[in-house]
Parts: C-alpha cells; structure tokens; sequence
C-alpha cells in the first residue's frame, strides 16, 4: 500500500511525486507515456527549442551588417527539428533521473480508477493506495469541421513533429500557442497568416501591450486577422481552404499548404475511471477545493484536468500543495492567480501578472498607470531591442501592485522582479529607492515603478 499514488509524470505529477518522497510518502506514479509530459515532450521545452534556434537564424541580418555573408542553400529543417527532440530527450532522461534519485515507483502503463485506492493498469494489475493524485492533463481541443489529420491540418502536437516546412501556413487561434508558431514559421520562411475570433491577439493578455506585437508581426511579414471567425475549412492533398468572416461579415478565402489549429485544451478527465468513485466534472474539468481535494476524501486533481490556468508552473504549484496537505504540511491554500506569471516566447516576448486594466475597470478598482518604453533603457539601445514597454498598474489608495504587463526582449524573465515585489508587499518606493546595474534591462522596473509617480528619469 502507497502513501500516495499519482496518475501523470507531467509538470504537476512528477513534481508532486518528488515533494511527497521528501515528505516521507511511499509514492507511485503511473505514465502511460514519458515523464514531463505533454509541456516536456510536445509543448514547453520542444516549441522553446525552436523559438530558440528560429533567433540564430534570424541573426544573419546582424551578421550582414558587419559585412558577414552567409549562404542558406544547405539548410534543413529537419535538423531544426531533430536539435528539438534532442533537447526533449535530454530532459525526459533528466526528469526519470530526479525520479529515481527520489526512490519514487514510476509504472510504465496506463491506469483505470476502481476505487478512491485503487487503480488498474491495462495488463489487468493493480495498485493500492491511500491518497489518489489525478494529474493526467490535457490534449488539444477539437472542433467539428476542423479536424486534425496532422497532415494538412495539424495540431500543436502535429507542428512539432514536421519535418519539413509547408511555404504557407494559416493559424487558427491567436493564443500563446499560435502566436509563438507564427514567429517560429515566419523566422524560417514561411507565409503565415494568424486568425483570432476575438479583436486581439492574446486574448488574456493586456490589449495596449499585445498591440506593440501585432504591430511587430505585421513588421516581420506576419498577416494578422482579428475579430475574424474561421466558417469552414477544406483540404486537397496539397492545401487547405480555409473561409473566414470579419467584422464586416464579407466572406474571405484562405489557402495555405498547412492549417495549425490551436483553439485551447481539452481536460483528460474522460475514461479515467471517474464514475467508478463519484467525481464529477464541470466541462470537463474536475472541482477542487483549497488543497486541491475534491470532492472524495482522499482524492485529489491537480494541473490541466483543474479549471486553473493550463500552465506547467502551476501544476506544479498544485502538486506541491497537494502533497504537503496530504503530509499534515498546512500549505498556503490554493494558487493566487493573481500572482500567477504568464509568458509568452515569440519575439517580442510578452509577460504578466495580476489585473489587467479592463478588469480593475470592471471591478470598480481606483488605480493608477504608467507606462515606460523599452527605447528609454540604454541596455536596450545598445543591444538594438527597442521595441516594447511596460505598463503598471498600482491600487490609488494603498500603492499596492496591482498588475504588471510587459511586451519587449526578454519580458519572461524580468516580470518576477516586480511579481516577488507584490508578493512580499513591497510599495513602489521600495522598488523605486532600490539602486539597479547600468545598463541592464532590469532598469525598466525602476523606471516604470517612479513613472507611476510623475518621477522616471529616462523619458
């Protein structure tokens, strides 16, 4: 009999099963697949990979400018493609190394709930224990009509595993995931069109800051259609034919040789066995409590099959809460998604945390904004990435952070400055008085805390 037993070696499984071995708990996790799951193996680490690899080669114009020239005729995507998988393996072996350090049982299979103690592998085996940890994520979403083939139409899934590069490509959904392929194709190439239902691309991120990338995809060739619906979508052996309808309601004729259609996540909750002990789903996704138990005793879902942000930081926020609750830990309840980052890897990167300004507008929220530009940074003229800014926004009464969003060179990694100085409760004239290196990046915080008060230097 297991302490816990946990199904899914994704971002929430595994983390949650290496918290638990440190708290004491026999654990189990069961994978039908590789551990790291589908951010490891088929989203996080591959697509970041190729975004990686996409700068390089786009860095032959900054060798051109020093007189460099270099030829492309030998280029090969597949060993674009290849480099990624490389990068998957290298993890995928590191994650079942912590694994096994930890002395956590991995099973190779996939399991079947029974009992809020037991599950079943297909080979008929079972395995018992007293806590039940249910991390087995999500797939891409489906839409009648738009079908994935993996062919001509491809899922996020699909575009990893090209091999070669279609000339053209229309993206359907202008979420992280296609906004992130869109800079990835257009770097090597490819014609792209993007088209969002709603009327800007990232549709959960701040509408000011997402404008400064729409305009920096129109820059790089990128066809941008928002507040345009996909009607239908043909496909020839060759191509596809994809109708839309803007805001005008005119009809619109699409071809490409490839559609990618990202249009959200589907829970894996289905055919797990939930019926078997009573749980029941909410659109698919599993109801939980502060400490991510449902509504069982003993049962608990973490990540993607929770109706919390998909995100892989956050499983593994869950599964971490999840465990020590389970060890008498008496973690932080639940995840603050206000102090929950976002990012997104294109070029420009964009990042968040907390309210956007249509919301504090929404919830009658007094605040205040600034903005500050990347050009008013010397690290960033000096390194020729000027394009972006930040935005601020602060409680009127009390000075409180109440949301930061960031569009520009990496925006991923500098959002955690100003995310650690909302969550220790820092005012901005603790942020303000503190003294940042010159020249770096970092100086946007600073500058962008005193604009809130009528004080930055640079602009």
């Amino acid at each position: 009999m297991h302490d816990v037993v946990i199904i899914g070696a994704g971002p929430g499984g595994y983390v949650a099963a290496i918290r638990a071995t440190q708290l004491g708990l026999k654990t189990c996790v069961i994978e039908k697949d590789k551990p790291g799951g589908v951010c490891l193996n088929w989203g996080c680490i591959p697509s970041k990979n190729l975004i990686s690899q996409a700068e390089v080669f786009l860095s032959q114009a900054e060798l051109k400018d020093m007189g460099l020239s270099i030829g492309t005729h030998k280029f090969s995507y597949s060993r674009v493609q290849k480099k990624s998988r490389q990068a998957v393996d290298r993890l995928v072996n590191g994650v079942g190394h912590l694994l096994n350090k930890n002395k956590v049982e991995v099973v190779q299979g996939t399991a079947h709930i029974t009992s809020k103690n037991t599950v079943k592998l297909e080979d008929g085996s079972e395995i018992h224990g007293r806590h039940l940890i249910i991390a087995t994520g999500s797939r891409p979403m489906q839409i009648p009509g738009f079908e994935f083939n993996e062919k001509q139409v491809l899922s996020s899934t699909g575009i990893l595993d090209l091999t070669s590069l279609p000339k053209s490509l229309i993206i359907l959904g202008g979420g992280a995931i296609g906004c992130e392929f869109a800079y990835v194709m257009n770097a090597f190439g490819v014609a792209v069109t993007v088209v969002e239902m709603l009327d800007h691309l990232l549709p959960f991120e701040d509408k000011e800051v997402v404008a400064v990338l729409e305009d920096e995809f129109r820059q790089k060739g990128i066809e941008v259609l928002t507040g345009t619906r996909a009607l239908s979508l043909k496909k020839t052996a060759k191509t596809v034919t994809v109708i839309v309808q803007g805001q005008d309601d005119k009809p619109q004729t699409l071809k490409a040789q490839k559609a990618l259609c990202v249009f959200g996540r589907t829970p894996n909750t289905d055919d797990i066995g939930l019926e078997n002990i009573g749980v029941e789903t909410e659109k698919g996704y599993i109801p939980v409590g502060d400490f991510c138990q449902t509504r069982v005793k003993g049962v608990f879902a973490i990540g993607d099959v929770v109706a919390t942000p998909l995100l892989a930081h956050v499983a593994s926020k869950e599964g971490e809460i999840a465990v020590e609750y389970i060890a008498g830990k008496n973690p932080e309840p639940s995840v603050d998604l206000n102090a929950v980052p976002s990012a997104i890897y294109c070029e420009p990167q964009v990042a968040s945390f907390g309210l956007r300004e249509n919301q504090a507008k929404a919830q009658g929220i007094a605040y205040q904004k600034a903005t500050f530009p990347y050009h008013g940074i010397g690290k960033a003229v000096a390194v020729d990435k000027v394009q972006g800014l930040i935005k601020i926004l602060t409680d009127k009464g009390t000075d409180e952070i109440l949301g930061v969003h960031m569009v520009g060179h990496e925006a991923t990694e500098l959002i955690h400055e100003l995310l650690l100085a909302k969550v220790a409760e820092l005012l901005p004239e603790d942020i303000s008085a503190m003294i940042h290196a010159h020249p770096t990046l970092s100086e946007l915080s600073v500058e962008g805390i005193r604009a809130i008060t009528g004080r930055a230097i640079h602009i």
